[in-house]
């Protein structure tokens, strides 16, 4: 196979060849192996936490730390690192991102305090961001047009397939053995990447004009900006949920603790159908997709909320929730096509907003459970942010027809 450019387009007067079905493949499953790895290590530790807190001798809800530690590391990460790694190729960029995720996996199990475990979490978040960013404009470059929002699903595959099995799995070796010996499995799986990146994704070179400020342009763009607020409001809902779900199962539905764990493989499955049915509909139509997943979220959360004392119910809705994941892969290919010149800040960029979301429906799902209106109510939050994310879908419409006339 000729070495192919992977850039954000491909000149038609080049010599590159298109590349064979099989090569799409192999740089697909290597990119999504990173995402499985990312995925494992970002919520294993959710799992973990009774344990790091009895190795550091702290409080579980003090170990909860070093979930924030990770997540400021993807919000600040994404952002930093795509603008300073403007001028690098973009499988250079992908083998340097998995191997500091990797060493920071292998650090953490090694770490002696808690606050150099917390700083190191911190440090093993700032690539996360970036490498879904730029895998997903990897694998988009190498299909159709018309295949761009499928190849993002399936690099984005690794991740959901972590909350199904990558996470459970890490959790139950951690707790069998050591929580440190979970770490190092997830570093292990980054090292593993790098060798399949080196191996089967093709050398590129930077594009032309690449730069720092050509990058930062991309704040600049208002789709950009409003995509990113679609993301960061708009599907802030699953969160407010899902970070409740344990005391909403046993405290709501009255079920046995041993549930938790079904609604949220429920929730896993539910992501990963999503993630595999939005691809496929946002290259049918990308902005209806995107419309679409936010009325679908408003429609469940509210009915978990109404439902959520009934078992059956309750079950139901947590799995449709997590089908709410749809429009991760039509957010990250309409940020590629609004970002013009800059894809790599506006893509990665995604990551960080949907962390934004995870915080942001975690907190107002944690203010209303405060104010008395009990653990259910958290799908009524979920669905004025989807409520309120349409309306930012509405202006990004507006702005869309208003360039084209």
């Amino acid at each position: 196979m000729s070495q192919i450019a992977v850039n954000d387009s491909i000149d038609a007067d080049s010599a590159v060849e298109a590349p064979s079905p099989m090569a799409v493949a192999l740089v697909q499953l290597a990119l999504a192996c990173g995402g499985f790895g990312i995925g494992t290590g970002e919520f294993a530790i959710m799992g973990l936490l009774p344990n790091v807190a009895g190795t550091f001798s702290v409080t579980t809800p003090e170990a909860g730390y070093v979930i924030s530690a990770y997540a400021l590391g993807v919000v600040i990460g994404a952002p930093v690192i795509a603008v300073l790694a403007a001028k690098m190729a973009r499988r250079s960029l992908l083998l340097l991102l998995m191997a500091i995720f990797a060493v920071g996996n292998i650090a953490s199990a090694m770490a002696p305090t808690f606050e150099s475990f917390a700083l190191i979490r911190f440090i093993t978040g700032l690539p996360h961001g970036a490498y879904f960013g730029v895998a997903a404009i990897v694998a988009a470059s190498m299909v159709p047009a018309h295949k761009r929002a499928r190849a993002v699903g399936r690099v984005m595959l690794g991740l959901t397939i972590a909350t199904l099995l990558g996470t459970p799995l890490a959790t139950f070796f951690g707790q069998s053995l050591d929580w440190r010996v979970a770490f190092t499995s997830v570093g292990v799986i980054g090292l593993v990447t790098m060798a399949l990146i080196w191996y089967y994704v093709p050398r590129d070179q930077v594009a032309e004009g690449a730069s720092f400020r050509r990058e930062l342009g991309a704040f600049k763009r208002p789709q950009v900006l409003l995509t990113l607020a679609i993301a960061a409001v708009g599907y802030g809902g699953m969160f407010a949920m899902f970070s409740y779900i344990a005391d909403t199962t046993t405290k709501v539905a009255m079920l046995p603790e041993s549930m938790v764990a079904v609604m949220m493989i429920l929730f896993g499955v539910g992501m990963n159908a999503g993630n595999v049915i939005g691809s496929w509909l946002a290259d049918k139509s990308l902005m209806g997709t995107i419309a679409g997943s936010l009325i679908f979220n408003v429609v469940v959360l509210s009915l978990f909320s109404l439902t959520a004392t009934i078992p059956v119910m309750l079950a139901l809705c947590v799995f449709l929730i997590g089908c709410g994941f749809a429009a991760g892969p039509a957010l990250q290919t309409r940020l590629m096509d609004v970002a013009a010149d800059a894809q790599t800040l506006a893509a990665a960029s995604n990551h960080s907003a949907f962390n934004i979301a995870n915080a942001l429906g975690a907190w107002l799902g944690g203010l209303v459970i405060a104010w008395g209106y009990g653990f259910a109510a958290t799908g009524y939050v979920g669905a004025a942010l989807s409520f309120l994310g349409m309306f930012v879908f509405a202006a990004s419409l507006r702005l869309d027809r208003r360039a084209r006339s």
